[in-house]
């Protein structure tokens, strides 16, 4: 017997709603680009 049998509904796609994800990377871009141009702003008047 194979180790890879294939069962039925084993590779259903996952449904995502669009508006969720976009919010999502919204939620989390926004402040991580924040803190990054913080980060370079002070490294280059640290180093500047």
């Amino acid at each position: 017997m194979s180790s890879t049998a294939h069962t039925p509904g084993a590779h259903q796609p996952v449904k995502r709603s669009t508006g969720r994800l976009v919010l999502g990377w919204i939620l989390v871009g926004i402040p991580l680009a924040y803190g990054v141009f913080q980060t370079l702003t002070q490294v280059a008047a640290l180093f500047g």
